[in-house]
């Protein structure tokens, strides 16, 4: 169920492995968590743990690669992604990344960081590079995932032919942010509150019921008419084991960058960003200051937070307008 929150101290929530590299068999019970997306589903060993990503589409097309990131939330999961990933799948070779401690990527109990999200989403880009031949990919992530992806892009940026952030945070009504390099918002005594072994596990079960899943789907989409689909996924992936993990380290702000817009600054590749207007995740003010930087473009859809499941075919062909503008800019991904 995805969450799109920007302030880390408020709990919202948004939302078999057949081939797997460095491991001997499948990590999962198909019949306890089934995989979210179709096709062929990875086990990634990396600096940042086990990590599921799930691949399909044909390999000799001029696109090249596609890399999709859910969001971070209490609920998780590729499922996020599912409309774009079924559609490009049709057409280029699209990955789905799962992050740790979120569906079926390693989900131990560990202090999770935004260090490590982004060590993730940098392993993913590595292995695809790798597999698919190329230099440089486009990626696209939802939500807070975007701060990941654009501090990965940051650092490796000759891995990214163009980054695409949907409802992306660090452009609320505080900004900017201009913490010390590679700092979190995270606050110590938050997290102890939230762990106290006396309602740590209780608390994320009464949060995450059935109920409470659909009200806060609702608040995500600005309106009664939510995906189905999701909504029952998000509820299977709260009972996997481990489930209540990591959304403890979101909800006490450690999965937030306190640098984010410094990070954002430094994307010279060509940058989209997109975002709805109903809901709770609508503050977008800062988003001025970007305007006038030659590689950044913006769409606004009439939508919740999840545009591309609202107005697919509208959110796909502006996607697909800036992957034209991106390739005729940086071109093709190419072999190394």
């Amino acid at each position: 169920m995805p969450s799109f929150s920007h302030r880390p101290a408020r709990l919202v929530f948004a939302l078999p492995l057949t081939t797997v590299l460095g491991c001997s068999a499948p990590l999962f019970n198909a019949a306890t968590l089934p995989a979210p997306l179709d096709g062929e589903a990875l086990s990634l060993q990396s600096d940042a743990g086990r990590l599921a990503c799930y691949v399909d589409g044909p390999t000799s097309t001029s696109a090249g690669p596609l890399l999709l990131v859910h969001s971070v939330n209490a609920a998780g999961s590729a499922y996020e992604v599912k409309p774009l990933y079924d559609h490009y799948r049709h057409a280029r070779r699209v990955y789905a990344l799962e992050l740790p401690g979120y569906g079926h990527s390693d989900r131990s109990e560990r202090a999770y960081s935004l260090r490590m999200m982004t060590d993730a989403v940098l392993a993913a880009t590595a292995e695809i590079r790798r597999r698919e031949g190329v230099t440089s990919i486009d990626a696209l992530a939802v939500s807070l995932s975007s701060e990941f992806l654009a501090r990965a892009a940051s650092e490796q940026p000759a891995s990214y032919r163009s980054v695409a952030l949907v409802s992306p945070t660090g452009f609320d009504s505080r900004a900017p942010y201009h913490g010390a390099a590679g700092s979190s918002r995270g606050k110590a005594w938050l997290y102890r509150l939230f762990t106290v072994p006396l309602w740590r596990r209780p608390f994320f079960d009464l949060l995450t019921t059935r109920a409470s899943i659909r009200f806060f789907l609702e608040k995500t989409w600005g309106g009664k008419r939510i995906d189905e689909g999701m909504f029952e996924f998000a509820y299977l992936t709260t009972r996997h084991p481990g489930a209540h993990h990591v959304p403890y380290y979101f909800i006490s702000g450690y999965l937030f960058s306190a640098d984010i817009t410094e990070v954002y600054e430094r994307l010279r590749m060509p940058v989209w960003m997109s975002h709805g207007v109903r809901g709770d995740f609508v503050d977008y003010r800062y988003k001025a200051a970007f305007t006038d930087r030659a590689n950044w473009r913006f769409t606004v859809f009439d939508s919740g937070a999840l545009p591309y499941f609202e107005h697919p075919s509208e959110f796909i062909a502006a996607y697909d307008a800036f992957l034209d503008q991106a390739g005729s800019a940086s071109g093709a991904a190419t072999p190394p």
